[in-house]
């Protein structure tokens, strides 16, 4: 085995071993989707956003996810509750800035929560990520206009202001920090035919961070784990329907064999 895919494993072996809990504060469409999914990767979901409890499930919690897919004022309460006590509490946060570039109520929230609690690691598509860093990118809504790589120059900016790991999501996934450049070429076309699957890769990212405090590292891996999982998952069948389930058998029986066999990890 590689020493890389060694890594990936022992993360991927902490994280059914400890079934760390990982708070989602998300939207509505995705909640099912990215619970069974930090199921079946051996994690613990708390799907919790009400603004009365938002910070004793934070005090408890190993990860914090914060996705504004679906946004109202009691979500965004939440939200701001929820960073603020694992800012407090040095919890790791993974941000998922969902349709932001859309609407000018996205955008402010975005940037409130952003300087409110700095993110340990973002995560988005490219007019998403090239959106919040100040690009004025189109959007489809929530879809990108814009190819993974388009986005790079963005990433770097958006880590460099605000010190964190970026992660682009698209056909080749890049995870930036600082000068550091890891893509990730694992996955497969038929995932963007399922809603959810950016933010699913968001809620695992949040569960690698809740084991590897090398967050840079954690991102790179939960990406892998990913896509290698999408890879699998449309191998058995061809089918928007059935890659749901499949995407979720295999994240639970993944091998090492399978991760160090199928791994397209480059580092620059």
């Amino acid at each position: 085995m590689s020493p890389t895919t060694q890594s990936i494993w022992a993360d991927l072996t902490q994280i059914r071993a400890q079934a760390p809990l990982v708070h989602n504060i998300t939207n509505f469409v995705v909640m099912n989707n990215t619970a069974n999914a930090l199921l079946a990767l051996g994690a613990s979901p708390a799907m919790v956003h009400a603004p009365e409890e938002v910070e004793d499930f934070v005090s408890i919690s190993s990860s914090l996810v914060v996705n504004i897919g679906t946004l109202d004022d009691h979500f965004v309460t939440g939200m701001t509750l929820a960073m603020r006590r694992a800012k407090e509490l040095g919890k790791p946060i993974v941000f998922d800035p969902v349709g932001v570039g859309a609407t000018a109520y996205r955008n402010q929230v975005s940037q409130d929560l952003l300087t409110l609690a700095t993110p340990t690691v973002i995560r988005g598509n490219a007019s998403e990520i090239m959106a919040l860093a100040g690009l004025n990118a189109q959007t489809k809504g929530v879809d990108s206009l814009f190819g993974s790589d388009a986005a790079l120059d963005a990433a770097r900016r958006l880590s460099s202001v605000w010190g964190c790991v970026v992660v682009i999501s698209g056909a080749t996934d890049y995870i930036v920090l600082g000068d550091q450049v890891a893509s990730v070429a694992n996955g497969h076309s038929l995932m963007t035919k399922v809603t959810g699957m950016g933010c699913t890769a968001t809620a695992l990212t949040g569960a690698f961070a809740a084991v590897n405090t090398n967050y840079f590292q954690a991102a790179t891996h939960a990406m892998a784990v990913m896509g290698i999982a999408g890879e699998l998952a449309a191998e058995k069948k061809l089918a928007p329907g059935s890659l749901q389930v499949n995407f979720l058998d295999a994240l639970y029986t993944l091998t090492e064999s399978e991760i160090d066999d199928r791994l397209k990890l480059t580092w620059s």
